[in-house]
């Protein structure tokens, strides 16, 4: 069966061409060019996967995120033409697992849906917990627990921690870590990883008396240690 996107932005010829290669690479396509009918399409149809553009007339895409962020796990690539380092970190935070600026490659974009299902479909697929002492990090259900309470981690954050933790002590440099959690060559600044670190790292760390579970290696990149009281 194939895989239903929906793509939701204002603009009739980018709907169109994206269709056009989405299409082209076996993917149902559905279409919204608004927030407000994008919502409705989501909670109406059994899709697996939206692109959402952020400048949309009623709702906002931004909005449209944070909604659909408390309703279910859907997948949201953001297509937007604010490439500024703030507004990708602000997507990431929101819960977007990809974002795309415009002008863009309709074929990178497919390759990039084609990732994020990828990736989805093959943490369904393996039955697994990472565990230590006091940490648990459920693969399937993207869960991930600190001394028996819920860590509330957005999809890149999970990604990571689940790259470094199920090798402990292996040296991930910043591009490693982009191809690696991304699943292409991520076409922006490495230190997009750097931020996410240190988010994981503020809801990580400082608790059960752990400190520096994940580790810089100046010069290198990173690494997880989870060192004990």
């Amino acid at each position: 069966m194939s895989n239903k996107v929906l793509i939701a932005d204002d603009d009739d010829r980018i709907r169109e061409i994206v269709r056009i290669y989405l299409e082209a690479d076996g993917f149902d396509v559905y279409q919204a060019e608004d927030g407000n009918s994008a919502l409705e399409m989501v909670r109406k149809d059994n899709l697996d996967l939206i692109i959402l553009d952020l400048m949309m007339p009623g709702l906002d895409g931004w909005t449209v995120c944070k909604i659909l962020r408390k309703e279910t796990k859907i997948p949201i690539i953001m297509l937007t033409a604010k490439g500024e380092e703030n507004d990708r970190v602000l997507g990431f935070d929101l819960g977007a697992d990809d974002y795309v600026v415009k002008p863009f490659s309709p074929r990178e974009l497919s390759a990039r849906v084609k990732a994020v299902l990828r990736r989805l479909e093959g943490g369904q697929s393996k039955e697994h917990i990472i565990s230590y002492p006091g940490l648990k990090i459920n693969q399937i259900t993207r869960e991930v627990e600190l001394g028996g309470l819920k860590v509330n981690l957005t999809a890149k954050e999970f990604d990571l921690l689940h790259c470094l933790a199920k090798r402990p002590g292996q040296i991930y440099s910043r591009d490693q870590l982009l191809n690696m959690v991304w699943e292409y060559d991520y076409c922006g600044d490495s230190r997009t990883v750097d931020t996410h670190i240190n988010r994981l790292r503020s809801k990580l760390e400082n608790q059960l008396g752990y400190n520096d579970i994940i580790q810089t290696v100046r010069g290198v990149g990173y690494k997880f240690e989870l060192s004990g009281q």
